[in-house]
């Protein structure tokens, strides 16, 4: 039986949930690469078209609904799942990100089990 490798674009400004992400995700069936930035995001997005985006809402310069309202005017990235990170908890989040047609959101703070879930649920469709 043979799969094909998910590559994973993790963008946050906050190197240690940056790193938790990553570590969390740490797989064989996954590619993950990481950005700093909402710029360096949109970079890396371009450059090798993740299969996930996974974004902080909240960073330096472009922000993560910034970066994502970009990619969906790219005929390229236009539906590119993203899951977005965000301190920001309930009907406030969904009704600000409702236009961005994002494949899910994860509350900060998240358990590493319910980021493996969200991947998995996104990455399966």
């Amino acid at each position: 039986m043979s799969f094909s490798v998910k590559t994973i674009v993790i963008a946050d400004d906050d190197e240690d949930l940056r790193l938790l992400v990553e570590v969390t995700l740490e797989n064989p069936a996954y590619n993950i690469l990481t950005a700093v930035d909402g710029a360096q995001a949109l970079e890396a997005v371009m450059q090798h078209q993740p299969d996930l985006l996974i974004i902080d809402w909240m960073m330096p310069g472009l922000n993560g609904c910034e970066v994502v309202t970009q990619l969906r005017q790219s005929t390229h990235m236009a539906t590119l799942p993203v899951v977005m990170l965000t301190a920001r908890d309930g009907q406030e989040a969904e009704a600000q990100t409702a236009s961005l047609a994002l494949a899910g959101y994860l509350v900060k703070p998240f358990s590493p089990l319910e980021l493996i879930q969200k991947v998995r649920e996104v990455l399966a469709t």
